[in-house]
Order: structure tokens, then C-alpha cells, then sequence
């Protein structure tokens, strides 16, 4: 090895005589040639002489020999030999070109392995059908992306004849298999699914479907829209119904007739109503949800706010305090309302986390209408969620602000008791505490064992598996049931188990999700999914022989969940029973909430934050003084 700077790298530092005289001889050729420079420099100069050659090589000193190449490659630290350098490098270049092109030319024409996602869960299966049900059941001039083959346009001319509603009412959905338009069960099923969008906007995201349900609760949105003045600040009525029901058995109408939507012929009478606490509570509780789902696209969210405002007002104008449905046998048979103090509680919450104003979260915490609403009375049948009864939804939603934001005086000690209110509903859907009857399959009877039970068991699916995510984003494990303390692992089991059911985990291994699995209903009372689309108008009796045809549907209602089994798990899977066979809209919104809630797709957890965005920051503020003590 060589080294160039000794000082650098340590070299000795020892000196010697004859170093020195080499040194002194040399310093004094240097000042001689250096005075001969000069002075040649001077006289150049001065004279501007010419110099010879001989002259300029003496000034300039003699030229440097040229120095043989050098035999040795330096690489600093290591030295190698030129030759033994080329030959090295040559063997490289050699296998490079024999072992290396090869395998390069191998590895691009192999093919590459790309990095799939994992297949999705049961749940996003199902999900993804379950909303292809709203797309079956929607009426009006349909979308360019439609997504139901069989389906078209229908009821172009309902409302044609309202002189202040321009268009007429049309748009909206079909509630079941029928082809009647209930305001008040569609105003709920897109609360539902602007809840579940709120809280699991990320899944839905994950799994595609995100602009798919955002259309599918605008689609309801825009028509509910159209259902009153919401342009005004007050209203005096509310269009309730399209279409009718008269079961006289003799009257062309959307009962008597069976007809596809696309063919209907009879006449669609349009209900008004001019008193309805409830309707409008729910319909201010849909677009108020609506207008947080859609707060990307601030125009739409502020006309949504603009009509839950009014419709709100409606509802809480003392001259219009009786339920909607009362007198009216066309809506009482099918939708008939028990109450609007659980409404007022529902539509105040959503108006509060619309808005933030602080006004509705006063009124969804007083004390008079959380007795009317009989809140806190521990009635079993109050903790079941329906499209009648929001109680439990609302203590829910409500809970969740005390969970997240702790609010303190003066809204603690009401969002305290719904949040014990809450606990105890959950402690009501366990097998073990017997408030509810069981089938042996394994399916809660939340409706005591009457037809269609499955939109209440999917209901209570969704807020036990939402009340559980609840627990896990504060780390909270579990709570109590009376002395009992119970793992939120529990309930969420019970969430599991109750959608498993639907799904195929039942006594007769059937899903009663069409077209989930190998084994689903194939009769379905359905009009539209019973008619095939052949060219053929069929008339209002015209379609009874496909009503009363033992043959499979023609069109597989892909999604739709039917009414269910009975308490005893049977189920008949018969186009004129109705109990077993029927799917809604309200039932197939509480499916799809559950569905997403359970999903691990985009992971288990809730958007904590959206919800709030429009709420205030709270202030601690302390209770009044107590009065003066008076002897």
C-alpha cells in the first residue's frame, strides 16, 4: 500500500543531517534560477528583446520528460496491476453477457404478480346486494346507471293533477311489493342510511359503495323534497301517500291490481295531511341526517337544512299535535303511528347535529317530552326499533354526544339517563335476561311472534353493533346490567348472531336475503319481480296468473330481504303469503345499517368526528345557587 500524505495519516516526524544539506543546496538553486527569471522578465521588459529558443527553454527551465503510464489501477486502499485490472473487468463483462441478459429477457417475459385485496367478508357481500333493493324499488324516470335490468320508468304521473307542486310527485320509492309510496316508512329508511353512512362513511368507501348509497338517499331526499313547500318557512300540509289501498276487492287500486310499476293504469289518489307531528318529525330527522352525509356539496346540505327547518316548525306547532295517520284508514292499516313524542326526541337530535343550534338539543333533553315520550318507564316494547318507534334510536344518538363531547349542566343529567336508558334496551336483547321470547333456531321475537320479523331483529342488530363500536373508540369494555357486568363482546355477539340468521344460519339453512348463497327465496311478493318484462302489457287482473304462478319469480329481486320466518322458524316461500315473503323498504334499510356495521371492511371503527361538525364547542358552565335559606 501507498501513501501520499504522511502528515495526515501519521507519517514519522524524525529529521536527519543529510536531509537538511539536500535542502539548503536546493533552496539556494531555486533563488538563483528565480533572480534569472526576473531579471529575464525585466529585461523583456524594458528592451523588448527576442528570445531564442535556446534562451526561452533556459528561462523556463527544462521541459518535464514524459513519464511512463502508470503499470498500476490506485483505488485508494487497494492497488491492482492495468492488466490484471482488464482481465477482471473483462471476466465480468463476459458473464454478465452469458448469465445475465438471459435472466433478465426470462424475468420480463415472466408474468408479474400484482398485489390483490384480501375477498371480502360475508357481510360486504350481502351489503353490496341488500342495496341493490333500493334501486329495484325506485320509482320515476330512472337514472342512466341503472342498475335493475328488468325495471323502467313508472308513475310519471303521480301528483300530475297537484296545481302547486310542479311535475307532479315523482320520484321517491316503492315501499314494498306493492307499488304504494308511504312517506313516512321511506322518510325513516333514509334516516337510517344516512346514520350509517355518518358513522361508516370509511367502509362504504372501502367497499365501493359510497357514491352508490349517497345516490340512494338522495334519490329518497329529493322526493321528500317535493312532498311540501320547502322553499317556505311555514307550511299547513304535508303530502303523505301516493296511491291507495281501498281492499274492497273490487276497486282497480295498487292492492286489487298486479301489475308491474311500469304498467299501472288505475288511478293513484295522493293523501295530504294537514296534521302530523310524526311525518313531519321523521321527514326533518331524513333530511337533517342527509344534509351531514352530503356537507361536501354545501348548496344541496343547505336546502336540506332549509326544509328540515320547516318541517320541523310543522311538527311543533300546537294545532297540529295529532298523529298523521289518525282518521285515515288508507295509511292507518299499513303504517299506522303510535305516538310523535319519540319523533320529536329523533328529529330534534338530527336537527341538532345539523345545525348546532342549541335550541333543538334543549328540546331534546326536556323533561317534559322525554315523559311523554315515556322515555324512561323500562317498557320492553319501547326498546324495539321500528319505523313507529325511534326512542331507542334517539337515546342512542343522543348517548353519543354525552359519550364523546360530555356536554356537563344543563344537558348531563337527562343524557345521563339516556345513556342508562340505553344500557338497559342493550340488556333486553340477551338471551339470558328473558325479556324477549327466543326461537329455537336462535332468533329474537322483538315483535312477540307476529309475521315480518326480521326488520326489527335487524334493527336491534345495528344499534347493539353501533353502541358496541361506541364502547371500543372510548376503551370502555363493557357495562352493566343490573348487578351483572357484561362484555361489550357479548352484545356484539348477539349482532352477529341475529344477522347470521338472516344470512343462512337458521334451522333451514336458508338466507332470507335474495340472492345471497345458494338457497334464498324464489317467490317473492313482489309485482314487478313476478311479471316478466316480454313485450307484454299485462292488465290490472291480467297479472293475477303471475301473482298466483307456482313457479320461480321471472326477476330475482337481488337484495331484498323478506318478512321472515315465524316463531317457530318455518317459512313458506309462497308469492300470496305475504308474512313470509314480502320484502320493505324500512326493513331493508336497518339490513344494510347492520351489514356495514359489522363489515371489517375498512376496518372496526366509527367516524367520531362528522357528526359534530356543526356542533359548538361547550362551555363548563356551573348549576344556579340553591335558594336562600329561610328559617
Amino acid at each position: 500500500m501507498h501513501s501520499a500524505n504522511h502528515w495526515g495519516r501519521g507519517g514519522s516526524l524524525e529529521i536527519n543531517k543529510d536531509s537538511v544539506a539536500e535542502d539548503d543546496e536546493r533552496r539556494r538553486t531555486e533563488r538563483n534560477m528565480m533572480d534569472l527569471k526576473n531579471r529575464g522578465a525585466l529585461s523583456h521588459s524594458h528592451h523588448q528583446l527576442q528570445l531564442d529558443e535556446t534562451q526561452q527553454s533556459w528561462l523556463l527551465g527544462p521541459q518535464e520528460k514524459k513519464k511512463n503510464k502508470k503499470r498500476y489501477v490506485d483505488f485508494g486502499s487497494i492497488v491492482y496491476h492495468r492488466t490484471a485490472f482488464k482481465c477482471t473487468l473483462g471476466y465480468i463483462l463476459i458473464a454478465f453477457l452469458v448469465i445475465g441478459l438471459p435472466t433478465t429477457s426470462i424475468a420480463k417475459t415472466l408474468p408479474k404478480h400484482k398485489h390483490h385485496p384480501p375477498p371480502p367478508d360475508n357481510y360486504t357481500v350481502a351489503l353490496k346486494k341488500a342495496l341493490l333493493f333500493f334501486d329495484a324499488q325506485m320509482s320515476g324516470r330512472l337514472p342512466k346507471n341503472n342498475r335493475v335490468p328488468w325495471r323502467g320508468n313508472s308513475g310519471l304521473k303521480d301528483g300530475s293533477d297537484l296545481s302547486d307542486v310542479k311535475g307532479g310527485l315523482v320520484g321517491g320509492y316503492y315501499d314494498a311489493g306493492d307499488n304504494i309510496k308511504f312517506h313516512f316508512p321511506m322518510a325513516f329508511s333514509m334516516s337510517m342510511l344516512s346514520w350509517s353512512v355518518i358513522e361508516y362513511s370509511h367502509k362504504y368507501k372501502a367497499i365501493g359503495e359510497y357514491e352508490h348509497v349517497r345516490d340512494i338517499i338522495k334519490w329518497g331526499t329529493d322526493y321528500l323534497l317535493l312532498t311540501f313547500n320547502s322553499s317556505a318557512t311555514t307550511i299547513n300540509k304535508i303530502y303523505s301517500q301516493v296511491g291507495v289501498a281501498w281492499n274492497d276487492f273490487t276497486t282497480p287500486d295498487d292492492h286489487y291490481c298486479w301489475q308491474r310499476p311500469e304498467d299501472m293504469d288505475y288511478p293513484r289518489p295522493v293523501t295530504t295531511t294537514f296534521s302530523g307531528p310524526d311525518l313531519a318529525g321523521e321527514m326533518a330527522a331524513a333530511l337533517a341526517s342527509a344534509s351531514i352525509v352530503f356537507r361536501d356539496n354545501t348548496k344541496y346540505s343547505k336546502k336540506l337544512i332549509k326544509g328540515a327547518t320547516t318541517l320541523f316548525r310543522f311538527a311543533r306547532d300546537f294545532r297540529k299535535r295529532t298523529s298523521y295517520s289518525r282518521g285515515d284508514v288508507n295509511i292507518a292499516m299499513f303504517y299506522n303511528s303510535t305516538g310523535y313524542y319519540d319523533e320529536y326526541m329523533w328529529g330534534a337530535a338530527w336537527m341538532y347535529y345539523a345545525t348546532g343550534n342549541s335550541s333543538y338539543l334543549e328540546l331534546a333533553t326536556n323533561k317534559g317530552i322525554t315523559k311523554n315520550a315515556k322515555a324512561f318507564s323500562r317498557i320492553p316494547d319501547l326498546s324495539v326499533l321500528s319505523w313507529d318507534n325511534k326512542l331507542p334510536a334517539a337515546q342512542l344518538l343522543l348517548t353519543r354526544m354525552r359519550i364523546f363531547l360530555s356536554p356537563e349542566y344543563p344537558y348531563e343529567s337527562t343524557l345521563q339517563s339516556y345513556h342508562n336508558m340505553t344500557g338497559l334496551n342493550m340488556c333486553s336483547y340477551l338471551r339470558r335476561f328473558n325479556v324477549f321470547n327466543w326461537t329455537q333456531g336462535g332468533m329474537i321475537q322483538l315483535n312477540h311472534g307476529r309475521p315480518q320479523p326480521l326488520q326489527f331483529v335487524v334493527n336491534a342488530a345495528f344499534i347493539s353493533s353501533l353502541y358496541v363500536d361506541y364502547m371500543n373508540a372510548t376503551g370502555v369494555p363493557g357495562w352493566f346490567c343490573g348487578p351483572s357486568y357484561i362484555s361489550s363482546d357479548v352484545l356484539l355477539r348477539f349482532a352477529i348472531s341475529q344477522v347470521d340468521y338472516i344470512l343462512g344460519a337458521n334451522p333451514r339453512n336458508m338466507s332470507y336475503l335474495v340472492g345471497y348463497g345458494t338457497r334464498f327465496p324464489k317467490h317473492v311478493h313482489h309485482r314487478g319481480a313476478s311479471i316478466p318484462r316480454d313485450g307484454t302489457r299485462y292488465s290490472c287482473t291480467g297479472g293475477w296468473k303471475w301473482r298466483d304462478s307456482h313457479n320461480p319469480n321471472p326477476n330475482t329481486i337481488t337484495g331484498a330481504m323478506v318478512g321472515g320466518p315465524d316463531k317457530f322458524d318455518r317459512f313458506r316461500d309462497v308469492r300470496t303469503n305475504y308474512n313470509y315473503t314480502e320484502p320493505t323498504l324500512a326493513g331493508n334499510a336497518g339490513l344494510v345499517a347492520a351489514l356495514v356495521s359489522l363489515t371489517s371492511s375498512g376496518g372496526n371503527h366509527i367516524d367520531k368526528n362528522s357528526i359534530f361538525s356543526a356542533v359548538p364547542p361547550f362551555y363548563a358552565t356551573s348549576p344556579p345557587p340553591p335558594p336562600p335559606w329561610k328559617p
